[in-house]
């Protein structure tokens, strides 16, 4: 179990950033994907005591089909902090959120059409 805490703050433009609390000292971290390194991982500390901004590139081997992962482990206690899950490609076409998505799409569009109805026949 590890002391640290991990919260996520954005995701943009490939750049993964979270707040890291919990550690007076710099934290050891890891980011593994397909239990490799991920390159150019940056750990900074923050004006708060015990708080440090990590910034996590998404290496463009994990933008791939499928599912991927990348791991954050704290490696002073081997706990999992995060992990960052990547979905694309055309193996998501049966998937649940993808359908949920699709529903939306359409209920915006009879909403749409629905109004421009009402809107007609109040004209009438």
């Amino acid at each position: 179990m590890s002391d640290l805490t991990l919260t996520k703050t954005t995701l943009r433009a490939g750049i993964w950033e979270g707040l890291v609390l919990g550690a007076a000292a710099t934290p050891a971290l890891s980011v593994t994907h397909l239990d490799k390194a991920v390159e150019g991982v940056t750990l900074l500390p923050t004006k708060e005591n015990g708080a440090w901004v990590l910034t996590i590139p998404i290496p463009a081997e994990a933008i791939s089909d499928g599912i991927q992962t990348l791991l954050i482990t704290d490696t002073s206690s081997g706990a999992t902090l995060d992990k960052i899950t990547l979905l694309a490609g055309d193996t998501l076409a049966d998937d649940l959120r993808a359908e949920v998505d699709l529903l939306r799409a359409e209920l915006d569009m009879l909403k749409r059409a629905f109004r421009r109805h009402c809107l007609e026949t109040e004209a009438e």
